[in-house]
């Protein structure tokens, strides 16, 4: 039996616990003033983040607290920071970036990936980690499928989440059977009624969406670098600020950095699927991810 998760309307129900809220996205006060957030945020004593309970970078578990691998990476570099208190906001994915453009929370702690065409709109962090692609299949992967070219040669559709770049590494590769769903649960259901043959996502998550829901006949291919323009790209999320907040994330980013360094990261990150090969190697930056076409 398929696990649906939580809905949106379950989410917001719901209080969080362990030193994180969340909250309808309708129903936030404005967050503070341009440039001032990490001075705010110490005075207060909380920060407020962004999140699209998506598992396992950032969702809300059964016990409706605020877990994942963003949100509990951001806790440990707030503390280090003086601030103790997290709140979270649940939005949809494609909502993330207007969302904090918009002063609704004051960083994305999502999973988001580095691209150029979104380090336009915002600042990311230096990278928090990597990761590869990977296609959900039904059991047993009768077209052989493990590559977006392989979804092309094959014909079969393919599914992808609002807003992932998954969507744009299949339609570089020329697949053109791409249906854009709104969840993971909604991909892992497509899938196993056989209304697409592929989802495509990383390989983190759709590691993560079979292990919770091991009686539907589904599986993971082995992880893959896609390519853009005949290049391979590489994939590497982080967490995102409003580009005028620059106190807030070169702060952010000297704590981030000591986590990577001291294994403390390591150790956050494991029980959410997460390994040593995902930690960000020194000559991957947030700039050359941002300039890559």
């Amino acid at each position: 039996m398929i696990n649906r998760g939580w809905t949106r309307r379950d989410l917001f129900r719901r209080t969080a616990l362990a030193g994180a809220l969340v909250l309808p996205v309708a129903a936030c006060s404005k967050v503070a003033e341009p440039g001032n957030a990490l001075e705010t945020a110490r005075q207060n004593g909380k920060i407020r983040i962004g999140i699209a309970n998506e598992a396992p970078y950032g969702y809300t578990d059964a016990s409706g607290k605020v877990t994942g691998e963003a949100p509990e990476v951001a806790r440990a570099v707030f503390k280090a920071l003086g601030i103790n208190e997290v709140e979270a906001v649940a939005t949809n994915f494609d909502g993330l970036i207007p969302g904090v453009n918009a002063r609704q929370f004051d960083m994305v702690a999502a999973g988001m990936n580095i691209t150029s065409q979104r380090c336009g709109q915002v600042a990311f962090s230096i990278p928090d980690y990597t990761a590869l692609t990977a296609l959900l299949v039904p059991k047993g992967n009768p077209e052989g499928v493990t590559s977006f070219a392989d979804v092309k040669a094959k014909g079969v559709s393919l599914a992808v989440l609002s807003a992932a770049v998954e969507k744009g590494y299949a339609e570089d590769a020329g697949v053109t059977d791409v249906q854009t769903l709104d969840t993971q649960d909604t991909m892992l259901r497509a899938v196993a009624d056989g209304r697409v043959y592929a989802a495509a996502l990383t390989d983190i998550s759709l590691k993560d969406l079979v292990k919770k829901n091991p009686d539907v006949a589904v599986e993971v291919t082995a992880g893959f670098v896609p390519t853009q323009d005949g290049q391979e790209v590489v994939s590497a999320g982080g967490f995102v600020f409003r580009s005028g907040d620059t106190a807030l994330r070169d702060a952010f980013n000297a704590e981030l950095e000591k986590l990577h360094g001291s294994g403390e990261w390591l150790r956050i990150a494991e029980p959410f699927g997460f390994g040593q090969d995902n930690i960000p190697g020194p000559d991957l930056t947030t700039e050359k991810l941002c300039a890559a076409a």
